[in-house]
């Protein structure tokens, strides 16, 4: 069944997890938030939210770690989705276009929404397969 604006397909009431990241995001603890975001997956979560309400800093492998979470989730049926807070953070996740592949929410209430949408000045998310095979008109 579709739930709501969202692209994946998910079961009535899929569980919603939430992985809280820590305040600094680099090579140091990816492998470990990649773990936890990839338990979260597996359980069976329809939705996992990563609030990154506390982070202040994610570097290259954080973003790294949030692009395989994304991707296992779709090849899971699931729905990964950000909660950025800081400028910061929020700044580097667009530099490389992350706001074009998940949705990012400016808080976790907005994110836990039942009809949640994502933070207003941000594009919405595009599905994985859906730049693939584009032709011009």
């Amino acid at each position: 069944m579709l739930m709501g604006r969202s692209r994946h397909l998910m079961p009535a009431r899929a569980p919603v997890v939430v992985v809280t990241m820590p305040a600094e995001i680099d090579v140091t603890n990816a492998d470990r938030i990649g773990g936890e975001l990839s338990a979260a997956i597996a359980g069976g979560a329809g939705i996992v939210v990563a609030d990154m309400t506390g982070t202040t800093f994610c570097n290259s492998s954080g973003i790294s770690v949030l692009v395989l979470a994304h991707r296992q989730a779709a090849d899971n049926g699931a729905e990964l989705r950000l909660v950025v807070f800081s400028a910061p953070v929020l700044r580097a996740l667009k530099l490389v276009r992350m706001d074009f592949l998940l949705p990012i929410y400016p808080s976790l209430d907005a994110a836990l929404a039942p009809e949640a949408v994502p933070e207003p000045e941000l594009p919405a998310p595009v599905p994985a397969a859906a730049g693939a095979g584009r032709s011009r008109p």
